[in-house]
């Protein structure tokens, strides 16, 4: 049985400008923006702005067009932070770890030694959030 996009998720909200977030980066096809409960400095998300539940259902096409972002928006996260390595994650579904069923990206910078917190775990103040997303946008310019 195939589940149906919800126009009203979090990420459809961001996307119509109804919730604020903390853009880095935005074009006709993605939008990168920070996590805002992140699990290291520079958490960042990027979701297409075409409607997609998970990453298996996605136009293929689009899909290819919507990688070439998430690749130059982890670049810019990983050299603009000077982290050492980044993991990429991405889930499908509430058995595969999705809380917010619109597609999504989760850019991670890693830096040796230093953990990742558990996912929702905190909410990040707001002027730490704008320090890292000035770092991160002037990368993208």
């Amino acid at each position: 049985m195939a589940l149906v996009y919800d126009n009203d998720n979090v990420f459809a909200k961001i996307l119509r400008g109804e919730i604020p977030s903390y853009k880095v980066y935005e074009d006709d096809i993605a939008l990168a923006f920070l996590d805002i409960m992140p699990r290291i400095d520079g958490h960042t998300l990027v979701i297409p702005k075409f409607p997609a539940r998970t990453f298996l259902d996605a136009d293929a096409d689009k899909l290819g067009q919507l990688i070439k972002r998430v690749q130059k928006v982890a670049r810019a996260v990983k050299n603009s932070l000077g982290a050492e390595g980044l993991t990429l994650l991405q889930s499908n579904e509430s058995a595969g770890g999705q809380v917010i069923f619109h597609l999504h990206f989760h850019l991670l910078p890693r830096w040796e030694g230093v953990e990742l917190k558990p996912a929702g775990s905190q909410m990040e103040a707001p002027e730490a959030l704008q320090k890292i997303q000035t770092k991160i946008a002037a990368a993208l310019k």
